[in-house]
Formats: structure tokens, sequence, C-alpha cells
């Protein structure tokens, strides 16, 4: 059983492991650089709302981590998602996307939750659509080492 609650100083370095390689820090944050650092999660929640971990009930233990960001009142965005690894596929992910919808549509007033996620993200894209969040626009960037990424982005009601 999972609950939800507000970020607090004592789960960045948690956090901090999430991310196992370069590639999947990358998933969370382009920006970032790897390893994580206390500082780095920081700085990524400016102009950010609601960071949310979700604790496993029975351990205490932090489990995933995500914020929303450019919150309208139509649309919010799902940013900065990352599940630690002893975590994954075991209902982290899932309790922390209901959470962020239940909290984009409480908070911000938002109809639907949007989110970017790139296409080497073949686990994320899976989990997204089995999930109900649906394709609505690519976007291709540059990245510094000259590849271009492809981001999917995509969305979903919150349940006005």
């Amino acid at each position: 059983m999972y609950i939800h609650r507000p970020l607090a100083e004592e789960d960045l370095e948690r956090i901090c492991t999430f991310p196992q390689s370069a590639e999947e820090l990358f998933y969370m944050s382009p920006r970032a650089k790897f390893p994580l650092t206390p500082e780095q999660i920081l700085e990524l929640r400016k102009g950010r709302y609601d960071p949310t971990v979700i604790v496993e009930e029975s351990t205490g233990r932090v489990a995933a981590y995500a914020n929303i960001y450019d919150a309208g009142e139509e649309v919010c965005w799902l940013g900065n998602v990352i599940v630690s690894p002893e975590y994954r596929g075991k209902g982290a992910a899932e309790a922390l996307i209901r959470a962020m919808l239940r909290l984009a549509k409480e908070n911000h007033g938002a109809k639907r939750l949007l989110l970017s996620c790139h296409n080497t993200n073949s686990r994320g894209l899976a989990f997204y659509h089995k999930h109900g969040f649906r394709p609505f626009d690519i976007r291709i960037s540059t990245l510094d080492d000259g590849r271009r990424m492809i981001t999917i982005q995509m969305e979903k009601e919150t349940g006005h």
C-alpha cells in the first residue's frame, strides 16, 4: 500500500539514488547531470508545483517522485517522474500517476494532465499508454552532442 505526501528535505538523498544511469536521469530531466544530487533536485523544483513523493506505508520508504509545472486552468504538465528501482513494477508508478492526476485537478483545476516522454524510453511509453495517456504531438530537439531526440507529448483527462 502506498501513500503520497509533499517532498521533504530528508527525501532528497534517497531520490538521488533512483536514476541508475545517465540515460534514466535524462528521462527524468534532460537538464540534470549524472549522478543526481540534492542540489539538482532543488534547482529542478524552481517554477514547479506540488513536488510529491510516493511512500510505501508499511516501511516509510520513498518509492517515487514527481512534480507539476506550467499549471493552468485547462492543463498541467507532469515532470521529473522517477521511481526507485526496487519499486518498479510494484505499483508505485501507478500510485504516483493517480496522486498527480488528483493534485492537478484539485490544486490547479486542470482538466488534462500532459507529459513528455522520449522516444527511447519504451518502458515509460508503454506504462503511460497502459494508464490511459494518449499521444497528441511530438517535439524534435537536438541534444548537446548533436543527436536528435523525439519527445512524444501525451495527455490524459484528470476526471472532471
